[in-house]
C-alpha cells in the first residue's frame, strides 16, 4: 500500500523551481539517470548524491527493451537495469525511499509501452502518491495526449513534452495546451548522445517554443559539457544532461565519489548556477 506524499502538486513544485532560478538569474540543472543502473540500490544512492550536490530536478529513465530515442550509452544502461529485472514498481519504490529524505522534483521519463502495461490510471495515481512530480512519455505524440494529460492534471502531476528544431508552430501550440511544468527542447532530431557542438541556429525555435507555450524551456539531447551550457545559457531556462552523466557513472564503477564522475557534475552545477546578468 502506498502512503501519500504530502508536499503539494508536482506541477507547483516544478514551477517554484523555475521561478526561484529566474529570480536568481540561474538555470535549472536536470541530470538524467537510468533507474536500476546497475541495480536499484546504487541508482538510489546516485539519486541522493545528485540531489545533495545541486541538481534542481532529476529525470529518472524507465528501462525499456526497445528505447528508440536513446543512443548506445543509455541503451547499455537500460540493458544493465533490465538484467536486474528493474520494473516500474521497483522504480516507484525507489522514489518513495528517496522522498524520505529529499525534496528535489523527480520526472519519470519513459515509453508508453511500460505505462500501458502497468495501467495508465494506476501509474499516474501511484506516481503521485510516492512523490513523482512529472511524467514524460517519449513516444506519445501531443496530438494523442489528451487522455493521458487529463489523468496527470487530475492528480497534479506535470506532463512534459518534447519539441525539436523542426516542430512547427501548430504542434507547439498543441504542446502548449497539454504541457505543464516545462517543455523539453531536443537539440537535434535523432537519438540521445553526447555531442561536441550544438548549433546555435536553434535558438530561434527555442524562442518560439517559449513564446507560444508560455512555459520554461530546457535543452537536452547532446548537452555534454559546461561549455555548451555556457553557450546556450541566455536562451533557455535549464539543461538536461543525460548520456554524459550515464557514461561517467559507468566509467566510475557506479560510484559517484570516484572519477571521472566526481569532478564532472560540479562543473555542470557551476555553469548552471552562475548568476546571469
Amino acid at each position: 500500500m502506498w502512503r501519500q506524499y504530502q508536499k503539494g502538486s508536482g506541477e507547483k513544485r516544478i514551477r517554484r523551481v523555475f521561478e526561484r532560478l529566474k529570480r536568481e538569474g540561474k538555470r535549472a540543472l536536470i541530470p538524467y539517470i537510468t533507474a536500476g543502473d546497475p541495480d536499484p540500490e546504487r541508482s538510489l544512492r546516485l539519486l541522493n548524491w545528485l540531489s545533495e550536490k545541486g541538481a534542481d530536478i532529476i529525470e529518472v529513465g524507465i528501462p525499456f527493451s526497445d528505447p528508440m530515442a536513446d543512443g548506445p550509452t543509455i541503451q547499455r544502461a537500460m540493458e544493465r537495469a533490465l538484467r536486474n529485472r528493474t520494473d516500474l514498481r521497483q522504480i516507484l519504490l525507489m522514489v518513495k525511499r528517496f522522498r524520505q529524505s529529499h525534496e528535489t522534483p523527480i520526472i519519470l521519463m519513459g515509453y508508453m509501452n511500460p505505462f500501458f502495461a502497468y495501467g495508465l490510471e494506476r501509474v499516474v495515481r501511484e506516481a503521485k502518491m510516492v512523490g513523482v512530480d512529472a511524467l514524460l512519455a517519449v513516444d506519445l505524440p501531443p496530438e494523442e495526449a489528451q487522455e493521458f494529460s487529463l489523468l496527470l492534471r487530475r492528480e497534479g502531476v506535470a506532463s512534459i513534452f518534447l519539441a525539436t528544431p523542426v516542430t512547427h508552430d501548430k504542434r507547439i501550440g498543441i504542446i502548449g495546451r497539454f504541457a505543464r511544468g516545462f517543455v523539453y527542447f531536443v537539440s537535434v532530431t535523432g537519438v540521445t548522445g553526447e555531442r561536441e557542438e550544438i548549433q546555435l541556429d536553434i535558438v530561434e525555435r527555442i524562442a518560439s517554443v517559449r513564446r507560444i507555450t508560455g512555459l520554461p524551456t530546457v535543452l537536452g539531447f547532446g548537452v555534454a559539457s559546461a561549455r555548451i551550457i555556457e553557450e546556450f545559457f541566455p536562451y533557455v531556462d535549464g539543461f538536461v544532461v543525460g548520456s554524459a552523466i550515464v557514461r561517467r557513472w559507468e566509467e566510475a564503477g557506479f560510484d559517484a565519489d570516484s572519477e571521472p564522475f566526481k569532478s564532472f557534475f560540479p562543473e555542470l552545477e557551476r555553469a548552471c548556477h552562475r548568476p546571469f546578468s
